[in-house]
């Protein structure tokens, strides 16, 4: 299959222009290869190749590969001065292909190099101040990412560190992330600092049912009544999900943020044909297209492009 600007070429300007809303961007996963190569540079010892960090056009990694690339990544990005040049490569790549809103997402880490949870933070939002001094045409707003393999003790500590920068970042910090990889720990876990975070006004957004056959892991983290469900893949399959949690979600008016170039290249959905999108589309559920991560950025842009074609009647929601 020819790919999209090759069958219309008119096309590619217009959907590259076309104002955007991305609200699914894991900041270490939307690394472009230029950024990549940049960090490689600084730290020639590690021995790392670009290639090891990104998912080639045409090929696809298992969602276990997927959360090992950003395990390498994390080793290139590993003092305030890399989240910072993350942040403003990653947020001008954005606004490149016209997107306008933008919410970054990412989760505090401290290296052995001096970095702390909370300069990590100070760093990303360094990068979107600056960036805005620069006059880049976005809107750039940061959840922070609570990592499911930190545990619930990290948990905390990190939904107070959310809870701090809420209160001073004059609206940056809008809310709380729950992420990363779906088959470590249990929701139940999880409950009281995303409750605490719930109680302090941050808004929640919550990846869940990612993976088949986690009907009570999901129902746990949707009787939170997130703002938002990231992916929500299995929620409408036979393979874990059910009508209770699609009625769910339905009752609440819970948006779901799709990803289709993600679920395809980690190969939890087997084609964009019987991607989850089509469902949600079609009992005209509120959702939104999101491109997130583990594609280079030409790929993304081609993603938009198509994506954008099928679905120019898709309602866009976000946390404003």
């Amino acid at each position: 299959m020819m790919e999209a600007e090759e069958q219309q070429p008119w096309k590619t300007t217009f959907y590259s222009e076309l104002p955007k809303v991305e609200l699914h961007a894991h900041l270490n996963g939307s690394i472009s290869s230029n950024t990549i190569k940049k960090l490689i540079a600084k730290k020639p010892g590690l021995k790392i190749h670009y290639q090891m960090t990104m998912i080639d056009k045409g090929k696809k990694r298992t969602l276990e590969e997927c959360f090992q690339m950003f395990q390498i990544i994390h080793q290139l990005t590993t003092g305030p001065e890399d989240i910072l040049m993350v942040t403003k490569d990653v947020i001008k790549e954005f606004a490149d292909d016209g997107v306008k809103y933008l919410e970054l997402r990412s989760t505090p880490r401290e290296s052995a190099t001096g970095m702390t949870k909370k300069t990590y933070v100070e760093s990303v939002l360094e990068g979107i101040k600056q960036s805005k001094q620069e006059n880049i045409d976005i809107d750039v707003r940061y959840l922070i990412s609570v990592d499911r393999r930190g545990g619930p003790s990290v948990a905390k500590e990190t939904v107070k560190l959310a809870e701090e920068f809420f209160l001073s970042t004059e609206d940056t910090v809008l809310g709380l992330d729950l992420s990363g990889d779906p088959t470590v720990g249990q929701a139940k876990d999880f409950l009281e600092p995303l409750l605490e975070a719930k109680k302090s006004g941050l808004k929640l957004a919550l990846h869940l049912s990612e993976i088949p056959n986690q009907k009570k892991e999901t129902q746990v983290l949707l009787d939170l009544l997130p703002d938002r469900i990231g992916h929500g893949t299995f929620l409408n399959s036979l393979e874990g999900g059910s009508l209770d949690l699609v009625d769910f979600v339905r009752q609440h008016q819970i948006p779901l943020e799709l990803c289709l170039t993600s679920n395809v290249k980690s190969q939890t959905v087997p084609s964009y044909k019987q991607h989850h999108f089509g469902f949600w589309y079609s009992i005209l559920h509120p959702a939104v297209i999101c491109v997130r991560c583990f594609v280079v950025r030409p790929m993304i842009r081609v993603f938009l492009q198509h994506t954008f074609l099928k679905s120019t009647s898709w309602q866009l929601k976000h946390f404003i």
